[in-house]
């Protein structure tokens, strides 16, 4: 028997105009990643986008509306309190936060860093303040080669972010960033629990070639607070296959599967093969186990985050680089289409903004995009949604497991309505 599929892809911080709340997140009524990006690129293509309905979901003036989308489109409200990628995930699984994770505007307060300092021997930490991520490579990525010292910086997200070199003649290794953030993760708890604890190495020898190094950042989040949709399928003997990030995400918690990725080609190429049916499987197994022995593995949901529209260039300011990503992922998207089959469920999303045009580097609190495509069902609006959740929900009706939603508090039921 064929497998009956759930794909989402999330293009990490892809919005499509701000929030009716986003002043209350110090974000301007003006913020639109994707809208800002068409106005502002040198030059923009998207045809398979185009065809499945994205301009269908807002205007656009390079990419336009069609009569009759491939997809059914429309755009998602965040019913959660924040504009994070843990918050944006976790409401896509179908947890709510009624209270966002802390942040920390002026730094860390003395005492994180100095129980930080006395637990990993560290006598020194740079920086500690919210900044952009290159930015402060090139501020303080010379004192760090000379002492050692780890870079220590946040956002207006809730994230505890330490930089070093690792490069062969660096006073640091990959082995000891990780356990700097460990450490970091274990005391960043109570009223300090941070969403994530980030390693970010680097590479390099000056300001103007300093450059992080995408494959080997881990981050450190927490677990989710409830069961999830992944929890779900994985209980009911399905098949839960993470590419990139999402392991990091959810820390593991429902999955059966997964693949850490260092680059957005990395992660188109597997998600291709994962729908073509070229990847082993088997492979990438968490517990050791073949298809043949969950019980469900018809059954199977694969999430898949691309985090360089986010990382590379939302938080880069950079309309261009944004804009080239994008293009990037709408050719992979040609081969994906073609290759899903009758029984299988496309979903393209995101999990917040990060509008290249506004001030500053942060997240921007947004609509995020819905494209729901099926080579059986004809393309409708779905309107706006109130929640991230509906992706959930409609992964879980979509595999035949609604029934697994009535346990335990579930505002999938009361919130998110399925797509299909």
């Amino acid at each position: 028997m064929s497998a009956k599929r759930v794909f989402v892809v999330v293009i990490d911080a892809w919005g499509v105009g701000a929030l009716p709340d986003a002043a209350e997140y110090g974000d301007s009524q003006s913020a639109n990643t994707m809208g800002n990006i068409d106005r502002n690129a040198d030059s923009l293509s998207l045809p398979n986008l185009e065809r499945l309905g994205l301009g269908n979901i807002l205007p656009l003036s390079r990419v336009k509306p069609q009569e009759k989308p491939l997809a059914s489109f429309g755009k998602m409200s965040e019913f959660s309190q924040g504009k994070d990628t843990t918050t944006g995930h976790w409401e896509m699984a179908g947890i709510y936060l009624n209270v966002p994770f802390p942040t920390y505007p002026d730094g860390f307060p003395p005492e994180i860093l100095d129980r930080f300092k006395a637990e990993t021997g560290i006598t020194e930490i740079l920086g500690n303040k919210p900044a952009s991520g290159t930015e402060i490579l090139k501020e303080l990525g010379m004192q760090h080669l000379a002492t050692g010292a780890p870079i220590v910086y946040t956002s207006a997200d809730s994230v505890f972010q330490i930089a070093a070199h690792v490069g062969p003649e660096s006073k640091v290794d990959l082995k000891t960033l990780y356990f700097w953030c460990e450490k970091a993760r274990e005391i960043l708890d109570g009223e300090h629990k941070v969403s994530r604890v980030i390693a970010r190495p680097f590479e390099g020898q000056s300001p103007d070639n300093f450059k992080r190094v995408g494959k080997d950042r881990r981050d450190y989040a927490i677990l989710p607070p409830e069961i999830t949709v992944l929890n779900r399928i994985k209980e009911a003997g399905g098949v839960v296959v993470g590419v990139g990030k999402i392991e990091d995400i959810f820390c593991f918690a429902g999955l059966t599967h997964s693949i850490h990725t260092g680059s957005n080609p990395e992660g188109i190429e597997i998600t291709q093969k994962l729908i073509e049916g070229r990847q082993d499987l088997n492979a990438l197994s968490l517990e050791s186990k073949n298809l043949t022995d969950f019980s469900n593995a018809d059954k199977q949901f694969i999430f898949v985050n691309l985090v360089e529209t986010d990382s590379n260039y939302g938080h880069r300011r950079d309309v261009n680089g944004y804009a080239r990503s994008l293009e990037q992922f709408d050719a992979g998207l040609c081969q994906m289409l073609e290759a899903l089959g009758e029984d299988d469920l496309l979903m393209i999303s995101a999990d917040h903004g990060c509008d290249p045009t506004a001030p500053g580097s942060d997240h921007t609190r947004e609509y995020v995009p819905i494209l729901l495509y099926n080579k059986r069902m004809e393309g409708k609006s779905l309107g706006i949604r109130e929640s991230f959740a509906d992706i959930g929900k409609t992964t879980l009706a979509w595999l035949g497991l609604e029934d697994s939603a009535q346990r335990g508090r579930n505002m999938l039921e009361t919130k998110a309505p399925a797509l299909v």
